[in-house]
């Protein structure tokens, strides 16, 4: 896992701009500790840092292939699972190689294939190619989205990313974001390509784009496909099960130590229980860790989202798979402090998070950190089994409108509240949903004979795993890779997806539960308290202590009378809600606080232009 970045311009020689190049590479130090390169010639530079996880001493980047007819270079990010295959198939073809990296085996699938090497990999990643051969950029990202990756046109080339930073870092590039990129960052839809800065746009997931002197196309390699599903019950759990123990053998292999993320639910408790059981069969320990917050266990209140705490089935599932389990207890003064809120919205770029759970997980990330390099995740289940609470709200089923949306608005309430009310009226954030929202279902497609029931539950499916589940992949990976910690997702290996996506309802929750597909896949393994245990979502912090910091920072906030969040933000309604006289509840009440103080600092961060017009 690392950073990557670099630079094209055909009308310049970039060896010349060792500096700019130098200053986008850095802002990647995070997500690549280990080491760092730099390559440039003639109109292409490369920048990168290595998280080493395969092969430590043979992976270096840039990598670059000398040819007859010019110099192919290679700046990678991510994993890629079937490396071995490939190498083997690669080597049968002529290719020789001097390193054990799957760099290496995407630079000579490179090679060997052109950009259809994309459709042969099973992974995640973000790479580009410089290709001297015809003077072009080859930029890849994985089919689901799981590593992130921006560009940014210019007026004779383009600059590239692993994150925004690394692209604002050069002086061609515009720190400005205008009405749209403000919808974008107050509405939870993500738009694809769409990167909140102006100028700037995601490399979208599937896609290939190549840059040359004639402009930038986008070829799409992936998109999730609609086929019949013709097993039965029983053979579509068996299917479900060999697939996971299929991924998640891959998904271990590492030359660093790694661990499981384990919260007690379904989805990363069936991940840590197979990985467990693998393991064990070299006569290894997986270890395991889980986020908790002081008293919480103790003092826990039962809400319409979260019906349990979530340590009691974090341990049942840690003695039964007898992992080496650690709890990462945070207190209400840890999630409040704003250097903690500081370091996440530098690793988000962004002020879009989610407070308390951006803080913990940050928090927790960091702490893991200093036991294993790589972990495995239950992330991205929920979308692909159809797990959350919309999927059997009849509400968000029949709405003409983003399921999530539909749900969270009534149980979480809105943190837009606290803008100012011209600025509310300017965004119109009701209609841009509405337009994102028949721009997703655009694409979706129906099987012939498919009733209407079915296809309303695909069309869930169909907006979860291609709008929100990105959402928190960028979440999980920025929060990540902002310690240095590798985060892999074997809930997002395109197999199942595809798979699971093109099984109907009826058999996805044939019990009329949530998630039976995984949970009948994996009963094995699970404990019965959490094989019985109802979806609860990641966890929040109760304790009343953080919602009366926020409003003592929100005071704080409101004596800098002339700063320019209030050009965004109401001031009496912020003052309002800071009044400790009035109790903020631990959701609704908050998020408004959190959206302020997260504006605020990103304001004093990155010095944005805002154009409101």
């Amino acid at each position: 896992m690392c950073g990557i970045t670099g630079w094209v311009s055909f009308d310049r020689d970039l060896r010349g701009e060792r500096a700019a190049l130098d200053a986008m590479t850095e802002t990647m130090a995070c997500r690549g500790p280990d080491d760092r390169g730099v390559w440039a010639e003639g109109p292409a530079a490369l920048g990168h840092r290595r998280l080493a996880i395969i092969d430590l001493p043979g992976g270096r980047q840039p990598m670059t292939a000398d040819t007859p007819e010019g110099t192919v270079a290679l700046v990678y990010s991510g994993e890629t699972y079937n490396f071995t295959e490939l190498r083997r198939e690669l080597t049968g073809r002529g290719h020789r190689f001097t390193t054990d990296s799957d760099t290496e085996v995407v630079l000579r699938g490179y090679l060997e294939w052109g950009d259809a090497l994309a459709e042969r990999l099973n992974g995640m990643y973000a790479f580009a190619v410089w290709d001297g051969r015809a003077d072009r950029l080859v930029m890849v990202r994985d089919r689901m989205g799981i590593k992130p990756f921006y560009h940014y046109p210019t007026a004779d080339g383009v600059l590239f990313g692993s994150e925004p930073k690394a692209i604002l870092a050069n002086p061609l590039a515009r720190r400005r974001v205008r009405l749209d990129g403000l919808c974008e960052l107050f509405t939870m839809i993500k738009t694809p390509g769409h990167a909140v800065w102006d100028g700037m746009r995601e490399v979208e997931p599937g896609t290939v784009v190549t840059v040359d002197r004639a402009g930038l196309r986008v070829r799409r390699y992936w998109e999730l496909p609609t086929r019949p599903h013709t097993d039965d019950r029983d053979t579509t759990v068996a299917r479900v099960r060999s697939l996971l123990d299929d991924i998640v053998r891959r998904q271990l292999v590492a030359d660093v130590p790694r661990c499981t993320l384990l919260s007690g639910g379904l989805d990363s408790s069936a991940m840590t229980a197979l990985a467990a059981r693998q393991l064990a069969e070299r006569g290894e320990k997986v270890r395991s860790f889980a986020v908790d917050f002081a008293g919480q266990t103790e003092n826990f209140v039962a809400d319409e989202l979260r019906g349990t705490p979530d340590t009691p089935f974090v341990h049942d599932v840690a003695r039964t798979a007898g992992t080496d389990h650690q709890d990462i207890v945070l207190d209400a003064q840890d999630l409040a402090d704003p250097e903690i809120r500081a370091k996440v919205i530098r690793a988000r770029d962004l002020p879009a998070g989610l407070g308390d759970m951006d803080s913990s997980l940050y928090l927790l990330f960091r702490a893991i950190r200093e036991h294993s390099t790589v972990a495995l995740s239950g992330e991205s289940a929920d979308e692909v089994f159809g797990g959350y609470l919309q999927f059997f709200d009849e509400a968000a089923r029949t709405a003409d409108a983003f399921p999530w949306l539909v749900t969270m608005g009534r149980h979480l309430g809105e943190d837009t509240d606290v803008l100012r009310p011209d600025l509310t009226r300017a965004l119109d954030l009701s209609g841009y949903v509405a337009d994102g929202y028949r721009d997703a279902v655009a694409g979706l497609q129906r099987l012939d004979g498919e009733s209407d029931f079915e296809y309303r539950m695909r069309r869930m499916s169909y907006l979860h795993l291609t709008r929100f589940v990105r959402i928190l992949l960028d979440r999980k990976d920025r929060a990540s890779m902002a310690v240095g910690l590798e985060v892999r997702v074997p809930f997002c290996d395109h197999r199942l997806v595809e798979y699971v996506y093109n099984t109907p309802w009826a058999l996805k929750s044939f019990d009329g539960r949530e998630k039976t597909l995984l949970r009948e896949a994996t009963a094995d393994v699970l404990p019965r308290s959490v094989y019985d245990r109802v979806k609860s979502p990641y966890p929040s912090t109760q304790d009343p202590k953080y919602a009366a910091a926020l409003q003592d920072q929100a005071r704080e906030l409101l004596a800098r009378s002339g700063h320019p969040v209030f050009d965004l933000v109401d001031r009496d309604r912020l003052r309002a809600a800071a009044d400790r006289e009035t109790p903020v509840s631990t959701q609704a009440g908050r998020r408004g606080l959190e959206r302020a103080l997260d504006l605020a600092l990103w304001l004093d961060l990155y010095r944005p232009e805002i154009v409101l017009d």
